[in-house]
């Protein structure tokens, strides 16, 4: 398997070469060109390949003169091979793409601009507070989100009820108000012999970071223009509480979170029921639904400051179009058709994340079970509230997720100081902003 780094290598190499590969005599045949097969390329397991494969076979039935190749991996193998491709010239014209590394590609020029074909690909239906998560900072859309979702709070209401608690009202709820709620669910769960916790714990993920940030001031990771970075401050207080969270009670001890953080969705504290809160991608409560087959709901995350939840909304993945296709109408035609069409909305339904067209979320409402709905309704009523999404991860801070965790890990086992940890976290976010 490539390395982060080999695989933005080949990136940086896919900037030129491949450009000047698919414009002169010797580009490659597996990139489309009239009469020859479109290329689509995704990520996932059987299930999604089915489900996908009949939509495409839905397309050529529609167009029946358009050969469609379609391709798909595992997560762990697919940005190596997309990587080599790209840095070969022979990248797929319709691309799945994840926030994480869509700034690698978008930057580069490795993909399309998707406003350069609107009379094919109309995105003006999409709310633009998801519309904007496909944006690079220089304002190009690279990426037309085909599913959303929101960082949230998962809760099992049965372990609230069997512990006579009352639930939160989450629309004005804090942190400090989370931790308390969280204690009391512990200290039931010990004298009733239910071994449950309140959480399984906060604060040693960098997505975690990013929430804390935007409720301390609109905070961001990597900043815009006008924007203001996470402060050695914002850090410590996030990194403070994650402790509390453990020493007070409220979550496991600094093992038990580690474990359960490497567990399987269906095998960790939530999943289980052995905790009654845990901050979740809302589009995982199903998931955690079929593990626990409890009625589990999801909540805004506590705020800093009473009632500024600063919930935003992030593409579950997109879809991209190669920038060297040679037949980039068609490429947006099949794009347009696989987000907007409603025939394929109802086979597709929620699971690549909620649609991100409101009409479709309409169309698939009818099919959606009333655990798949807990998650729909929750991203559309927070779309009244949500503010505005972060920059896409630029590709220099691709690996900050791995090294905050790190550090953030260090601080829960005792080994290194919240205020020492903020100091190495900000040393290494400020070498990753872009142009650093």
């Amino acid at each position: 398997m490539l390395s982060r780094r080999r695989t933005l290598a080949l990136l940086a190499a896919a900037g030129t070469g491949s450009v000047l590969a698919a414009c002169g005599p010797n580009a490659p045949s597996s990139s489309s060109a009239e009469g020859s097969a479109l290329r689509v390329y995704w990520w996932g397991a059987e299930l999604r390949a089915g489900l996908t494969q009949e939509v495409l076979d839905m397309f050529t039935q529609d167009h029946p003169d358009l050969a469609i190749a379609p391709e798909y991996s595992e997560w762990s193998s697919y940005w190596d091979k997309l990587a080599t491709q790209t840095a070969g010239g022979t990248a797929p014209d319709v691309i799945q793409m994840d926030e994480a590394y869509i700034d690698s590609y978008g930057s580069n020029g490795s993909l399309l601009d998707l406003e350069s074909v609107p009379d094919v690909l109309d995105l003006s239906a999409m709310d633009e507070a998801i519309l904007e998560t496909g944006r690079l900072s220089d304002g190009t859309l690279v990426g037309a989100p085909n599913g959303f979702n929101l960082y949230a709070t998962g809760m099992n209401p049965a372990v609230l009820e069997r512990a006579g608690i009352e639930l939160p009202d989450d629309t004005t709820w804090t942190w400090d108000d989370f931790l308390a709620l969280c204690q009391e669910l512990t200290e039931w769960g010990r004298s009733s012999g239910e071994n449950v916790f309140g959480t399984s714990g906060f604060g040693r993920g960098s997505g975690d970071l990013a929430a804390w940030g935007r409720q301390s001031g609109d905070q961001q990771l990597f900043p815009r223009e006008g924007e203001e970075m996470v402060t050695k401050d914002t850090i410590v207080s996030l990194l403070e509480f994650s402790l509390r969270l453990g020493d007070e009670g409220a979550a496991p001890d600094a093992d038990t979170q580690i474990e359960n953080a490497g567990a399987s969705l269906e095998q960790g504290m939530f999943a289980t029921a052995s905790c009654a809160f845990q901050q979740v991608p809302s589009s995982q409560i199903l998931t955690f639904q079929d593990s626990t087959g409890d009625p589990l709901q999801l909540l805004r995350m506590p705020a800093r400051e009473s009632g500024n939840a600063a919930m935003v909304n992030k593409a579950s993945m997109y879809w991209s179009i190669g920038a060297n296709t040679a037949d980039s109408q068609n490429a947006a035609r099949l794009t347009s058709f696989m987000l907007t069409d409603s025939a394929a909305a109802e086979v597709l339904k929620i699971e690549r994340g909620i649609p991100a067209f409101p009409a479709v979320q309409e169309a698939v409402r009818p099919l959606l079970t009333e655990n798949e709905l807990v998650s729909l309704d929750f991203a559309q009523t927070m779309q009244e509230e949500v503010v505005t999404p972060p920059v896409v991860t630029p590709a220099s801070g691709v690996g900050f997720g791995d090294e905050y965790t790190r550090i953030a890990e260090a601080v829960l086992f005792g080994q290194t100081a919240p205020s020492d940890a903020a100091d190495e976290i900000l040393e290494i976010l400020t070498s990753m902003q872009p142009g650093s």
